[in-house]
């Protein structure tokens, strides 16, 4: 039986229940969300209501917005402009469609039109006949649906209709909204009608009440923060992957990489992002295929446990090349598209030096490429530009330091360094931070000695002592060394410096290294620029250009995701080459991608050039520095490049193959394996498994790939697999998958390879003993004086990072295989205190490649019309 309501009172009361469930609630939530600060904000004012709701839809500390206006302002441009997760309403067309549609994962549906439906199931009244009279805009459409989704027939009139009466006879429920109406007559009401109106909910401030909002404590402020809250945190829970491959036909003969890159089309990078269960505010797109993620994400998921981290690293590189990219990106897409694995491969981003030089692009290769492979191989998101800017900007300010001091007095500098601004003079903070490196507690710049002011203006840079190099993404070796500074108006201040390839900046390898924007802008405070003439080391904190560089680097910290041709995703992040850096992708794009994949699923990353380089780097630099440990190490060679280390002979680009390395040759593969043998030994230096990939070629026989799959495994890998995903895709690396899934849940012993604590020359000994196979190093005078100098200032307990060439396990590029007897020669000592490591030099490393007498870009070119880039690989 019904129960005859003619008031508001009923759903009144009911909806102070909400409210008072609600109150408990949320503080049951804050108790155990002792961070979650909830705030509604609520829209009164009309004008201007459009820009105001804009701006809380950016504002994370908003967490829902209601719109407090009269019926006659809430125009649809205006209740459509609230994004959908903060309309805690439900007013926008967005929502109510999610209503109608039953999905309201991302979004809200009335709670009015909730209160109607509680008071009507409380009172027993179900399957009859309702009428909605006056009801209009989206609540209308919300309890229309909602309504006949609890088996209701409705009907909808307005208080003008001339059936207004019959309609309201024949109904068991009338749900009315009176404005300028004074209610119907008892007459029209049959007996055990129930009548609800929403007259007082909605106009008179039942629900929301002037003098309730300006003090915060209206109840119904209380269920929609509630609403807000619940979503908020319903959201930073870890979000199960909804991965959608796409589909891959690999043709044969397999195209052009570009051909292949340009017959699939990617997803909307939105849409990628949304599968692998990151959120709208956590991306900033970069057109439709790429786009950044915030390192917040880190904050959300910091309870997630992590997944597998599997490093690809290879045997030393040779002319016939690996594959490892290939391999990386094949074993994410067998992963993902084909055993259905949550996966993540980390990549670094490539330098435009060597994709105009002479190798080309770094995306993969054949079918197993990262998307677009254009946009990878080219400008990205910007971030080696900025690594340029900032790194140059340090340049300038150390050429301009000095000509200043050499042409000003103490006064004047401090006068112009300090300068006053409207009658007033103050330290800078970062002055401010000098002055107590200077051990001088003074904030008056008035209080100063001369003494004191003397020492603060001065760096006194020696320009024969200055270690900081200008960078340009280019191969261009005429800038090895240039004279500076030789305009008049410098003043007689030229001396003679040089240019680096931008991904040898000691700002990328902090890139690499860092944790966070904090972390970030202390490393690049503590940069060392050079030195004084009385060996003190100088800082860019001392230059005072570290604020100025942290903003210029702000966008650069976050990782780019972009996806494989099977939809699998990437992050891209960082460039630092292996031989004159650590080689390896960004500890944030690995820490990222761990949370995001799950407990059971997999990152792949990989570490430059041979294992001896990269992967020694990744565990004794990167691992360190992130606290992150491997479960696996994926080893890769091909037949051809061990035919090559087992001493085959030598290739010239533009000439075919010897018949070596196209015919069947059992001796120089089982003579090259002695390489790969070294390399599994390496990686069992620090107690983490090995599973082989011989990335296959069309010109591999069976018993090549046997002979080598049984080496590999008698050496002490876990397994040795053959792949094809250079022509099959992910279908072609699923045998490689299933290892790596196999060995990364048996437990390993993960160690480091040396002790921080170890001397500098003990450290350096290690590694070549250890891991390049040397008899002892030698120094040379300057590298032990060096050495002297950094133990001085405290650097010597830093890692070592050692400069080498990839071309052998040796210093010496012709020696291939595994060189024993030779003494590695240590010409030099060089510390990149801002990364965190001193870097030896081995033998002549040129940190600024040259272009080849034909280099790629004369196959590169642009169409006007369709504006698609030709002979990019």
């Amino acid at each position: 039986m019904c129960l005859m309501v003619k008031c508001a009172l009923c759903v009144h009361l009911i909806y102070s229940d909400i409210v008072q469930r609600s109150r408990e609630e949320l503080k049951a939530i804050r108790e155990t969300n002792p961070g979650l600060k909830p705030t509604l904000a609520i829209i009164q004012v009309c004008l201007c209501a459009i820009e105001e709701i804009l701006r809380l839809n950016e504002d994370s500390r908003v967490y829902g917005i209601f719109l407090h206006l009269p019926q006659s302002f809430l125009s649809k441009s205006v209740r459509n402009a609230i994004k959908p997760q903060k309309d805690v309403d439900g007013v926008s067309d967005l929502n109510v469609g999610r209503v109608v549609l039953g999905d309201q994962r991302d979004g809200f549906a009335s709670p009015i039109a909730g209160a109607v439906l509680e008071m009507l199931a409380r009172h027993g009244v179900y399957l009859f006949m309702a009428v909605l009279v006056g009801v209009e805009g989206p609540l209308k459409a919300t309890l229309q649906f909602l309504l006949q989704n609890n088996g209701m027939m409705v009907q909808t009139c307005q208080w003008s209709s001339k059936h207004l009466q019959k309609q309201i006879m024949d109904s068991d429920v009338v749900i009315l909204l009176e404005t300028d109406h004074k209610g119907l007559p008892p007459t029209w009401l049959r007996p055990g009608v129930a009548v609800i109106n929403l007259s007082s909910a909605l106009m008179e401030g039942t629900f929301i009440q002037s003098k309730d909002i300006k003090h915060g404590s209206h109840y119904n402020s209380c269920f929609l923060l509630l609403r807000s809250s619940r979503r908020w945190i319903q959201e930073q829970q870890y979000q199960p992957w909804r991965l959608h491959p796409l589909k891959l036909q690999p043709l044969s003969p397999v195209p052009s990489d570009i051909e292949i890159s340009r017959a699939q089309t990617p997803k909307p990078i939105s849409q990628l992002a949304q599968e692998v269960g990151l959120l709208p505010e956590e991306l900033e797109a970069y057109g439709n295929t790429k786009a950044k993620v915030h390192l917040s994400l880190l904050n959300r998921l910091q309870h997630q446990p992590n997944g597998k981290y599997v490093l690809v690293a290879g045997i030393t590189p040779t002319p016939l090349g690996e594959g490892k990219s290939t391999v990386t990106i094949g074993l994410v897409q067998a992963l993902s598209a084909h055993l259905k694995l949550n996966s993540f491969a980390c990549l670094r981003q490539p330098s435009q030096g060597p994709t105009f030089g002479v190798k080309g692009g770094a995306a993969g290769g054949g079918y197993a490429q990262v998307i677009p492979m254009e946009e990878f191989n080219l400008h990205l998101t910007g971030d080696i530009h900025a690594i340029t800017a900032a790194n140059n900007l340090v340049a300038a300010a150390i050429d301009a330091r000095i000509l200043h001091e050499a042409t000003q007095s103490d006064k004047a500098l401090y006068s112009r360094l300090v300068p006053s601004v409207n009658g007033v003079r103050c330290f800078s903070p970062i002055q401010m931070a000098r002055l107590q490196r200077l051990g001088i507690n003074k904030s008056d710049p008035s209080d100063l000695t001369p003494e004191e002011v003397r020492a603060f203006v001065r760096l006194d840079l020696d320009p024969e002592k200055v270690t900081w190099q200008r960078v340009i993404d280019t191969n261009d070796r005429f800038l090895r060394k240039i004279t500076v500074g030789q305009a008049n108006t410098e003043k007689g201040n030229a001396r003679q410096t040089q240019f680096d390839i931008a991904v040898a900046s000691e700002i990328m390898a902090i890139l690499a290294l860092t944790d966070g924007l904090a972390d970030m802008r202390a490393r690049l405070g503590r940069m060392v620029v050079g030195s004084s003439r009385n060996g003190q080391p100088i800082t860019a904190d001392d230059l005072g250009v570290t604020g100025a560089l942290a903003v210029l680097m702000k966008d650069a910290i976050k990782p780019t995701l972009m996806q494989t041709l099977e939809g699998t995703p990437v992050f891209v992040h960082a460039g630092p080459f292996a031989n004159i850096a650590h080689g390896n992708s960004s500890v944030l794009a690995d820490k990222l991608a761990l949370k995001l994949v799950g407990e059971e699923g997999f990152v792949v990353t990989e570490a430059g050039f041979g294992a001896d380089i990269g992967m020694e780097k990744f565990f004794n630099i990167k691992c360190r520095t992130s606290g992150l440990k491997p479960d696996v190490v994926v080893l890769v060679a091909t037949v051809r490049a061990l035919k090559m280390h087992g001493g085959g002979p030598n290739v010239t680009a533009g000439v075919p193959l010897p018949k070596e390395y196209i015919s069947e040759n059992l001796q120089l593969v089982a003579d090259g394996c002695s390489n790969l043998k070294k390399q599994i030994q390496i990686a069992h230096l620090f107690g983490v498994p090995v599973v082989v990939a011989l990335n296959a070629f069309k010109t591999d026989t069976q018993a090549e790939i046997d002979l080598v799959c049984r080496i590999a495994e008698a050496s002490g890998a876990s397994a040795a697999v053959q792949c094809h995903h250079w022509s099959r895709g992910g279908r072609g690396s699923v045998e490689l998958a299933q290892a790596v899934k196999k060995v990364a849940s048996q437990k390993n012993y993960f160690q480091f390879l040396y002790n921080l604590q170890d001397s500098v020359v003990e450290k350096i000994r290690t590694i070549a003993q250890k891991v390049y196979g040397a008899d002892d190093i030698e120094l040379s005078p300057e590298a032990q004086a060096k050495i002297d100098y950094y133990n001085q200032q405290g650097f010597g307990a830093l890692p070592i990072c050692m400069a080498k060439t990839h071309l052998s396990l040796s210093h010496m590029p012709e020696k291939k295989g595994v060189p024993t007897g030779f003494i590695l020669p240590i010409r030099d000592i060089r510390a990149s205190i801002g990364a965190g490591f001193i870097y030896p030099l081995v033998g002549t490393m040129s940190t600024m490649p040259g272009l080849p007498t034909r280099p790629c870009f004369y196959d590169i070119d642009l169409d006007p019309v369709t504006e698609e880039i030709k002979g990019l690989f």
